[in-house]
């Protein structure tokens, strides 16, 4: 009887025992790759007003930032990309909010992103240049841009560069831009552009570059750039859970870059191939 009774004791300790043992456990790590292979399905992030990177033809995203990303979601077999075509100003704020998975779209490196976000390895060369009606003789240069109205995007790289660039003109001439004037997509800043209402357009080189081929009888680009050597990249999540994900990208754009297929879609889309990191992400410079 007391050995019967001491037994169920014991047992009862040990279930006790396991029982807490398990409640105290961590609970298994989120892991958001993980998630989409499960799930069939990724959701990523555009702008698609930002050609030749991303854009919307016949009712598809299409552009350069498109052929990478299937060329990289090939490896991952089963899953649909479910791609949203955002305002630029609404997309970083959204990945905070977790409302998409992924940014495939061109994302200036600066420290603040750097700081929020997790920036993959560079897709393409981002230094910000200046465009101008080719009728303009008042420009010649970037300085030249003191005292004239220039527009660029509102919340993007180029609008930081911008003013750094007109904070630097005050402090070296005096004189700095006369107004810089903020627009939801770059498509409204080329519309006022040719229609005289702003004097020039602060845009990233590899940008302008294919615009003028389309549009050289208009508009010029001012030689040379006026912003530091600068990149795009791409975003995700700084979480723990996103970490694989974003290796994922990162492995992916490294593997396009060195077998030399990145620069192939550089000249398809450009024009021009172009030299960007391939082992790391560059420091910010603003």
């Amino acid at each position: 009887m007391f050995k019967s009774l001491l037994f169920s004791r014991l047992c009862l300790i040990f279930v006790t025992g396991a029982a807490l043992a398990a409640s105290s456990a961590p609970p298994a790590r989120a892991d958001l790759l993980d998630d989409i292979k499960k799930n069939g399905k990724i959701t990523i992030a555009t702008e698609a007003r930002f050609p030749p990177f991303e854009f919307v033809e016949n009712g598809k995203i299409v552009g350069y930032g498109r052929d990478m990303l299937d060329l990289i979601m090939a490896r991952m077999p089963g899953v649909k990309v479910e791609q949203l075509d955002l305002p630029w100003q609404g997309i970083l704020p959204g990945l905070a909010a977790k409302k998409f998975d992924f940014v495939v779209t061109s994302v200036g490196i600066t420290k603040e992103r750097a700081d929020k976000y997790a920036l993959t390895l560079p897709i393409a060369d981002g230094t910000v240049g200046l465009l101008k009606r080719k009728s303009d003789t008042a420009i010649a240069k970037p300085e030249d841009i003191a005292g004239k109205v220039v527009g660029t995007q509102a919340g993007s790289s180029h609008l930081k560069t911008l003013q750094d660039y007109d904070a630097k003109l005050k402090r070296e001439t005096g004189k700095g831009v006369g107004q810089i004037k903020e627009y939801i997509d770059f498509n409204e800043a080329f519309a006022d552009l040719g229609a005289g209402r702003i004097q020039a357009v602060a845009h990233s080189i590899s940008n302008l570059g294919p615009l003028i081929k389309q549009r050289g009888d208009t508009f010029a680009v001012v030689e040379p750039p006026f912003g530091p050597r600068n990149y795009f990249s791409w975003a995700g999540r700084k979480e723990p859970d996103s970490a694989t994900l974003v290796q994922f990208f990162n492995e992916g754009i490294a593997e396009l870059n060195r077998s030399g297929k990145m620069k192939e879609l550089q000249q398809k889309w450009f024009g021009f191939a172009m030299d960007v990191p391939a082992d790391k992400v560059p420091d910010p410079v603003m």
